[in-house]
């Protein structure tokens, strides 16, 4: 009887901040938050708000069902997203987001192969500066959708001289797999104004347009070019047709 109570009184906490998103398919999205999140960004606390989602195979709004099966699903074999929010996200005027692919090597470990942890801070920081905005943690985007493990295994090749497309193609993936849906369906639903996408990737400005989102402008994100990710950025415009600044330098996205 007390763990009943004890129950009881975890979903009356829980409940009001779940709701769930429909997708096309038979499954929803449960979305999660807001949750503070008090930031160490350059030295400075910077409070944001955290939200993380979830898709899943049953489309029900009975969330204490589904808190409940979540204990026996081993969510952490698989990989969640999340979006950090910061400011009035849903009346601001003008919103900067942030479509931010996971890269463990880079955002964790600070790797220089890449430059996506320089753009992930960076995004933050933009954003803050702006006063409005949201970045979206796309976890199922490692390696442009091929996974941490065949990322491995293209990094290996990249270090006997394939670039970055050539070695995604030889282990049997294309180019660029990631979907862009499932933040949308997120973005649509905690706002319907404008947003600035902060971006060098013509398709993600693509695949929000074609969902029927209103994008006021794009921002470009520039830097932390070196020896290590040359090859790897020039590949990006070369290949997968990532736009230049105003100076021609080359960046990743």
């Amino acid at each position: 009887m007390e763990q009943m109570k004890l129950e009881s009184k975890v979903f009356s906490v829980l409940k009001d901040k779940i709701q769930m998103i429909q997708t096309e398919q038979d499954r929803a999205i449960y979305l999660v938050g807001p949750i503070r999140l008090p930031v160490n960004l350059d030295g400075e606390t910077v409070e944001f708000k955290w939200y993380c989602w979830l898709n899943y195979d049953e489309v029900t709004e009975d969330y204490e069902r589904i808190i409940e099966k979540l204990s026996s699903s081993n969510l952490a074999e698989y990989q969640q997203s999340s979006v950090l929010v910061y400011g009035d996200f849903e009346h601001g005027d003008d919103a900067l987001i942030r479509m931010h692919s996971i890269c463990h090597t880079g955002d964790i470990f600070g790797s220089k192969r890449c430059d996506c942890g320089y753009q992930l801070k960076q995004s933050m920081k933009k954003i803050t500066e702006h006063g409005v905005g949201a970045l979206f943690y796309l976890a199922n985007h490692e390696g442009r959708g091929i996974g941490l493990f065949s990322k491995a295994m293209a990094y290996v090749l990249q270090e006997n001289g394939y670039d970055t497309v050539e070695a995604n193609e030889s282990l049997g993936f294309v180019n660029d797999s990631r979907n862009y849906d499932d933040a949308i369906l997120v973005l649509k639903a905690l706002r319907v104004k404008p947003v600035t996408l902060i971006t060098n990737n013509p398709k993600k400005l693509e695949a929000l347009k074609n969902a029927g989102l209103y994008i006021s402008g794009r921002v470009p994100l520039w830097g932390d070019i070196s020896e290590y990710n040359k090859k790897y950025l020039e590949t990006k415009i070369a290949k997968s047709g990532h736009m230049r600044d105003d100076e021609g330098t080359c960046s990743n996205d």
